[in-house]
């Protein structure tokens, strides 16, 4: 009777029970004849002795055998490897295809090239790169502080979309020493915030002086132009306690005056001066 179709096998094969091997006293490695997916999948016996799994041995890419100890050099075949369980074959997603999960969990690193987006919780304690968008619809928790691979970087606030400026890309705390340019001598210090452009100075100024008091060597140089000037306040000044003192800045953006009204003020002697003022920088 005739067949139609692919003929059928007239054979067919098993895969090898067992492998053999020499050991000569120093090589520890051996490549196995099929691929197995842990230590526990094969029996190994040396020498007629079982060896413990993870312990004696380890498989490692799934085809390789490395002993803790290089098997000794007796004569013949003295390794055996009994195969309890092989690897048939791996799954691998196709890389144009969309992958749907209900969860994941990755205990390497994860690299994305292109766009991501998490519709609900996105958890992460290791690292993730992405190199596309990333879009959370949901809460995302991070365990470890937001690093950015390049400077002048950050965060766009309140929009969908890239919009300039709503970028926050600076954020900065330090401290920073007045410098006084038309007096004798002075102590002071101070501290400074920057939140984007933005710039909060505090400060504590001590001054021997009868000019007015130029302070000069913020820690940015400050906007002075039209709807940019900034200026603050004197909180507290021993010099004339029934005086409102208020801070201006210099018509260069490189300091501050003190003043009363429309009349500069300076300090003298153990006379002091608490500050603080905000004004805008050009970066």
């Amino acid at each position: 009777m005739a067949y139609i179709g692919t003929p059928s096998v007239d054979r067919f094969t098993a895969s090898k029970a067992a492998s053999v091997y020499s050991g000569d006293g120093s090589t520890v490695a051996f490549t196995l004849e099929h691929s197995v997916g842990s230590d526990e999948d094969i029996l190994v016996s040396v020498d007629g002795v079982i060896q413990e799994p993870s312990v004696a041995y380890a498989v490692s890419t799934g085809t390789t055998l490395t002993f803790t100890a290089a098997p000794s050099s007796n004569s013949g075949n003295n390794i055996f490897v009994y195969y309890l369980f092989s690897t048939l074959g791996t799954v691998t997603h196709p890389a144009t295809s969309a992958l749907s999960a209900t969860s994941g969990t990755f205990s390497t690193t994860l690299n994305v090239t292109g766009n991501t987006t998490a519709g609900g919780t996105l958890g992460v304690t290791g690292n993730t790169t992405v190199g596309g968008t990333l879009g959370v619809t949901g809460v995302s928790t991070l365990a470890d502080n937001i690093v950015f691979g390049a400077s002048g970087k950050g965060v766009h606030l309140g929009v969908t979309s890239a919009t300039a400026s709503n970028l926050l890309e600076d954020y900065e705390e330090g401290t920073w020493t007045p410098s006084f340019t038309n007096v004798n001598s002075g102590a002071t210090g101070g501290t400074y915030t920057k939140i984007g452009r933005m710039v909060f100075c505090t400060a504590v100024l001590q001054a021997g002086g009868t000019a007015s008091l130029n302070i000069t060597g913020l820690p940015f140089t400050a906007l002075v132009g039209t709807g940019q000037r900034g200026g603050g306040n004197v909180n507290y000044q021993n010099r004339n306690t029934t005086e409102t003192w208020h801070i201006v800045l210099m018509n260069d953006g490189s300091g501050i005056n003190l003043y009363n009204g429309a009349a500069s003020r300076t300090l003298a002697g153990t006379e002091i001066a608490f500050v603080s003022f905000t004004y805008i920088t050009s970066a």
